[in-house]
């Protein structure tokens, strides 16, 4: 994990036990849960469109982001069908939700828009994190191959997001505010890593 800890910062890394005992348990709850979990990812991509209109380098990437996301869920699908199982409804994704509490409700519409990058770029992060353990550890060629795909395009979000964060974070330390997300996330992410869900 020590070249992902350079990369992503990230301060506590996945145990590939949890692809081997939990994520292999039950793959129809893993797909269903990243299908839904890039369909949030899209849903956010959206809601930074709408939030900021006048930002037009950062709508174009978001509506870029939008369709990847939207393609990735139609690719993990189409696994789902292709393997005799059926989209389940979609599942609440703690991990997030717990994240998003640590975004500023108050403060600027910069401050506001910095820190809704950050924890973009957050999810990201861990989502490239986990999904190479997976690609890593799991017995499955298909899913090892898809998931190594799918990391390499995590991280390339991960570091738009940050890239704009910098850009419209001026007067805002931007560093140490991510240094304040990645504490945060550690702590967060200790209670993880139990259930048949990308960020469980």
């Amino acid at each position: 994990m020590t070249n992902e800890k350079t990369i992503l910062k990230l301060q506590l890394p996945t145990d590939p036990l949890w692809v081997t005992r939990i994520v292999e348990g039950n793959i129809e709850e893993i797909l269903t849960d990243h299908a839904f979990c890039e369909q949030k990812a899209a849903t956010n991509g959206i809601t930074l469109i709408v939030q900021n209109p006048n930002l037009s380098d950062l709508v174009q990437e978001m509506a870029l982001l939008v369709q990847e996301e939207m393609d990735h869920f139609k690719r993990v699908h189409d696994i789902i069908i292709e393997r005799g199982f059926v989209l389940g409804k979609e599942r609440k994704d703690n991990y997030v939700n717990e994240l998003y509490k640590f975004i500023i409700k108050g403060g600027s519409r910069q401050d506001q828009l910095v820190d809704r990058l950050l924890f973009s770029a957050m999810i990201e992060a861990r989502s490239c994190e986990r999904f190479k353990v997976m690609s890593e550890h799991i017995n499955d060629k298909q899913l090892a191959n898809f998931y190594y795909e799918l990391m390499v395009s995590e991280a390339g979000h991960y570091t738009m997001f940050l890239k704009f964060a910098k850009k419209y974070g001026e007067g805002i330390d931007v560093d140490k505010r991510w240094q304040e997300f990645l504490d945060y996330e550690a702590t967060v992410i200790k209670n993880y890593g139990r259930s048949e869900a990308i960020h469980g």
